[in-house]
């Protein structure tokens, strides 16, 4: 009899045993437990820790409380500019209503992923690559509300959501490439063109100052030397004022337009003319001052004859050269008429001329 006793008290321990072992449940401190009986849902939840279950006839699912990181595969778009992109993303959310997350949606992870996808794809057709490129931050926030509106139904919240890449095809690279930098070489030559104007400016400015005082313009050219100098170079720079050229310059021509006037045309036809006025006014004294016709017709022999009527010689000048014959001189003067010359006196009228 008391074995019969001790057989059936160890029996019964054995089956509290199974029976706890199969009815405790462990759940963890980012965990919460839902708790379905027969099919039919609990309305108490299970907090963490341990807790029990009716075998065989309670079912607890688990529902982890924490920030899930889930990627978002890459997906294929082209945007509202036809642009071919793959743009692929991050999302963050967590599950807020157990209940929700278990009973409304078969799989709530599957179902966010999709959602994501698909909001992601209709953020790309609805966006310009610009704002993929440059406005991230509202395309993010756009995705976030896209997403969150049907999970909240499933007791998901989106915490953040975040574009990681957007993969662009070679030949837009390279056109981008080429964009960028025509934009930098049009920064570069505005800015030049700045510093050229503001530049001018100040060097206007300094021409002003200088030109109120002409000794600073004498310093500044000292000041450029020194500095060329102080380089150790072996050839010199020495700037020309612009004065100076325009000086010479002038120069030049005066001495032109000397040369000019001393050349052998110029040189006859003005002794020409002198030579000319010179008779014509010793004409007139000697008619002027003379007795008579007698006395005007000895002033206009010439002083080539002799006594007997005979013509002297002319002296030749030095050198064998013979001196130009003045009335021919005369003559080819351009523009003045030949000076009229006196007539030969005959030999018997020499007698004549000085008894009248």
């Amino acid at each position: 009899m008391g074995e019969e006793l001790l057989t059936a008290a160890v029996l019964a321990g054995v089956a509290v045993i199974v029976y706890v072992g199969a009815a405790a449940r462990v759940v963890r401190q980012y965990e919460q437990g839902v708790v379905l009986r027969f099919g039919r849902l609990r309305s108490r939840v299970r907090g963490p820790g341990l807790t029990f279950v009716v075998p065989l006839v309670d079912r607890m699912h688990k529902v982890n409380m924490q920030i899930v990181t889930m990627p978002v595969p890459a997906q294929d778009g082209i945007t509202r500019d036809n642009v071919t992109v793959r743009v692929d993303a991050v999302i963050y959310f967590k599950v807020v209503a157990p209940v929700d997350a278990v009973i409304r949606v078969e799989d709530y992870r599957f179902a966010v992923s999709q959602i994501a996808q698909t909001s992601l794809r209709s953020i790309i057709g609805k966006s310009d690559l610009d704002d993929l490129l440059s406005n991230r931050e509202k395309l993010n926030q756009g995705l976030e509300l896209m997403i969150d509106n049907p999970a909240v139904e499933w007791g998901v919240t989106i915490d953040r959501v975040e574009i990681k890449d957007v993969s662009l095809p070679e030949t837009m690279k390279r056109s981008m490439a080429r964009q960028a930098e025509a934009d930098r070489e049009r920064r570069a030559r505005l800015i030049n063109a700045d510093a050229e104007l503001q530049a001018s400016k100040k060097l206007s400015q300094a021409a002003r100052e200088m030109s109120e005082t002409p000794s600073a313009l004498q310093l500044r050219l000292l000041q450029t030397v020194m500095a060329v100098a102080a380089e150790k170079n072996s050839t010199l720079v020495l700037p020309i004022p612009v004065e100076l050229l325009r000086f010479l310059e002038r120069s030049a021509e005066a001495a032109e337009h000397r040369t000019a006037e001393r050349s052998p045309a110029g040189r006859s036809g003005g002794r020409a003319a002198g030579e000319a006025r010179e008779g014509q006014g010793g004409r007139e004294d000697a008619v002027t001052d003379g007795a008579g016709p007698s006395a005007a017709l000895a002033g206009a022999r010439p002083a080539g004859l002799r006594g007997g009527g005979r013509p002297e010689p002319a002296a030749e000048p030095e050198g064998g050269a013979r001196a130009p014959d003045r009335t021919r001189a005369a003559a080819a003067a351009p523009g003045r008429a030949p000076a009229p010359t006196a007539p030969p006196v005959r030999e018997d009228d020499a007698g004549t001329a000085g008894c009248l």
